[in-house]
């Protein structure tokens, strides 16, 4: 990999490598030199610029969870080492809430849940990156109601005016990645999957997903066969019915060894209309942001993945009802 230090055999190997590195190994200085000085780091709950921001907010996730194991699921990616390349990085996460911290006192809990992480990586270093934890998982997890942990979280940051906004078209920032993946046939397939669904064709599940599908939604919910699919995609579109979809960046991937993958990250941008995933309908203004993997089997799509956080669209709706 040209720019890159050769202990690395590939791009996947740079990412998962990297993570274990900088998390597992206690290597959180390496990010002085894995990231960029000015790198944007978007994730539902807010905009951080700088490798010093994100060291600060790595620290204080360690200090509250230190147990915590980042497990590399996949890393389905797109580009080359001479231009830069984007990883779309799923993981599965353990830890312990052993300390006080961004979450509240300190549980005791156990968690597992998954974070996807699209990454922009040229000459050994991320420039730009977009992060979704599975923040419903990790709530409900220590016993919390992704709104009533939206409500607290508003209350300890200080109240609506202090608090950290979360992200939205108004305060983000652009970074220097300016792709849009590639266009292998896996990734514009699953991209035209979603844009069907939402377009209101659910049709599309019994005809494109294997009748096997396995499913993992946000918090932390795994299902198996149509109707799983069918009850999360309706159940998220119903809630936003007149919200602009949009498809952001997509990759399709072939690779030795794996099935037909396809990496999507999408938005949704409109007011909180109807009923559905989110309760009554509040008429607010809502930034949603997904990232979704796909397998795809000779029977149809045989996996799916789609994270996007909970908490952070009820700090939306909270922070404009009071």
């Amino acid at each position: 990999m040209k720019g890159f230090s050769n202990r690395f055999t590939d791009f996947p190997d740079y990412i998962i490598g990297i993570t274990k590195e900088i998390w597992e190994d206690r290597g959180i200085a390496t990010l002085h030199d894995y990231y960029s000085d000015d790198i944007v780091v978007r994730s539902p709950a807010s905009v951080v610029v700088g490798n010093k921001s994100v060291i600060g907010a790595t620290m204080a996730t360690l200090a509250e969870f230190p147990d915590r194991t980042l497990l590399g699921e996949d890393v389905i990616w797109s580009g080359t080492p001479e231009e830069g390349m984007l990883s779309s990085h799923r993981l599965l996460s353990t830890a312990t809430h052993v300390h006080s911290g961004m979450y509240g006192e300190a549980t005791g809990k156990k968690l597992v849940y998954r974070i996807l992480a699209d990454c922009h990586a040229i000459n050994n270093q991320i420039n730009d990156e977009w992060l979704i934890r599975d923040q419903g998982a990790i709530v409900r997890q220590m016993g919390w109601d992704p709104k009533a942990y939206a409500a607290d979280l508003i209350e300890r940051e200080g109240g609506f005016e202090a608090c950290v906004k979360p992200l939205t078209p108004e305060n983000d920032i652009e970074g220097p990645y300016k792709g849009r993946g590639n266009d292998n046939e896996w990734g514009e397939k699953y991209a035209d999957i979603l844009t069907r669904i939402m377009g209101a064709d659910m049709a599309v599940i019994g005809k494109e997903y294997d009748r096997a599908v396995q499913t993992e939604y946000p918090s932390g919910e795994t299902g198996h066969s149509f109707g799983s699919a069918d009850q999360f995609w309706m159940g998220l579109r119903a809630s936003f019915p007149n919200a602009k979809f949009q498809i952001d960046h997509q990759i399709g991937r072939d690779d030795p060894l794996m099935p037909p993958r396809a990496a999507v990250r999408w938005s949704l941008t409109g007011t909180h209309d109807g009923w559905g995933r989110f309760g009554a309908p509040t008429g607010k203004q809502v930034y949603l942001l997904g990232i979704s993997h796909a397998e795809f089997g000779p029977w149809g799509l045989r996996r799916e993945y789609t994270l996007f956080d909970e908490t952070s669209v009820w700090k939306q709706i909270l922070l404009q009802t009071g």
